[in-house]
Protein backbone atom coordinates (compact mmCIF):
# COMPACT_ATOMS: atom_id res chain seq x y z
CA UNK A 1 0.00 0.00 0.00
CA UNK A 2 1.11 3.54 -0.74
CA UNK A 3 2.62 5.51 2.14
CA UNK A 4 3.37 8.90 0.62
CA UNK A 5 0.73 11.59 0.57
CA UNK A 6 0.95 12.02 -3.22
CA UNK A 7 0.73 8.26 -3.79
CA UNK A 8 -2.37 8.02 -1.59
CA UNK A 9 -3.98 10.84 -3.58
CA UNK A 10 -3.07 9.04 -6.80
CA UNK A 11 -4.82 5.88 -5.55
CA UNK A 12 -7.96 7.88 -4.72
CA UNK A 13 -7.98 9.58 -8.13
CA UNK A 14 -7.44 6.32 -9.99
CA UNK A 15 -10.30 4.65 -8.14
CA UNK A 16 -12.64 7.56 -8.88
CA UNK A 17 -11.70 7.66 -12.58
CA UNK A 18 -12.04 3.90 -12.93
CA UNK A 19 -15.59 3.96 -11.57
CA UNK A 20 -16.49 6.89 -13.81
CA UNK A 21 -15.03 5.27 -16.93
CA UNK A 22 -16.73 1.96 -16.18
CA UNK A 23 -20.09 3.73 -15.92
CA UNK A 24 -19.70 5.49 -19.28
CA UNK A 25 -18.28 2.44 -21.07
CA UNK A 26 -21.26 0.37 -19.91
CA UNK A 27 -23.63 3.06 -21.20
CA UNK A 28 -21.79 3.06 -24.52
CA UNK A 29 -22.13 -0.72 -24.85
CA UNK A 30 -25.87 -0.46 -24.18
CA UNK A 31 -26.26 2.30 -26.77
CA UNK A 32 -24.43 0.21 -29.37
CA UNK A 33 -26.56 -2.79 -28.44
CA UNK A 34 -29.75 -0.77 -29.00
CA UNK A 35 -28.62 0.08 -32.55
CA UNK A 36 -27.83 -3.58 -33.28
CA UNK A 37 -31.18 -4.71 -31.89
CA UNK A 38 -33.03 -2.17 -34.04
CA UNK A 39 -31.19 -3.45 -37.12
CA UNK A 40 -31.96 -7.08 -36.25
CA UNK A 41 -35.65 -6.27 -35.81
CA UNK A 42 -35.66 -4.77 -39.30
CA UNK A 43 -37.10 -1.43 -38.21
CA UNK A 44 -35.28 1.12 -40.38
CA UNK A 45 -36.68 4.20 -38.63
CA UNK A 46 -35.77 2.93 -35.17
CA UNK A 47 -32.29 1.97 -36.36
CA UNK A 48 -31.65 5.43 -37.81
CA UNK A 49 -32.93 7.10 -34.64
CA UNK A 50 -30.78 4.85 -32.43
CA UNK A 51 -27.80 5.60 -34.68
CA UNK A 52 -28.27 9.35 -34.20
CA UNK A 53 -28.31 8.91 -30.43
CA UNK A 54 -25.28 6.61 -30.54
CA UNK A 55 -23.29 9.02 -32.69
CA UNK A 56 -23.99 11.92 -30.34
CA UNK A 57 -23.26 9.99 -27.15
CA UNK A 58 -20.08 8.34 -28.41
CA UNK A 59 -18.64 11.69 -29.46
CA UNK A 60 -19.64 13.13 -26.08
CA UNK A 61 -17.52 10.45 -24.45
CA UNK A 62 -14.57 11.55 -26.57
CA UNK A 63 -14.87 15.08 -25.20
CA UNK A 64 -15.08 13.68 -21.66
CA UNK A 65 -11.89 11.68 -22.27
CA UNK A 66 -13.53 8.29 -21.81
CA UNK A 67 -12.43 6.97 -25.21
CA UNK A 68 -10.08 8.25 -27.87
CA UNK A 69 -11.14 9.98 -31.06
CA UNK A 70 -10.15 7.19 -33.45
CA UNK A 71 -11.85 4.58 -31.28
CA UNK A 72 -15.08 6.60 -31.44
CA UNK A 73 -14.75 7.07 -35.20
CA UNK A 74 -14.28 3.33 -35.64
CA UNK A 75 -17.34 2.48 -33.54
CA UNK A 76 -19.57 5.03 -35.28
CA UNK A 77 -18.34 3.94 -38.71
CA UNK A 78 -19.13 0.32 -37.91
CA UNK A 79 -22.65 1.26 -36.80
CA UNK A 80 -23.23 3.40 -39.92
CA UNK A 81 -22.10 0.49 -42.07
CA UNK A 82 -24.51 -1.83 -40.25
CA UNK A 83 -27.49 0.49 -40.65
CA UNK A 84 -26.68 1.24 -44.31
CA UNK A 85 -26.39 -2.45 -45.16
CA UNK A 86 -29.83 -2.95 -43.63
CA UNK A 87 -31.40 -0.19 -45.74
CA UNK A 88 -29.88 -1.58 -48.95
CA UNK A 89 -31.18 -5.09 -48.22
CA UNK A 90 -34.68 -3.83 -47.41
Amino acid sequence: MANHKSALKRVRQTKKRTERNRYFRTRMKNIIKSVKEAVESGDKAAAVEALKVANKRIHEYVSKGIIKKNNAARKVSKLHKLVNSMTEAA
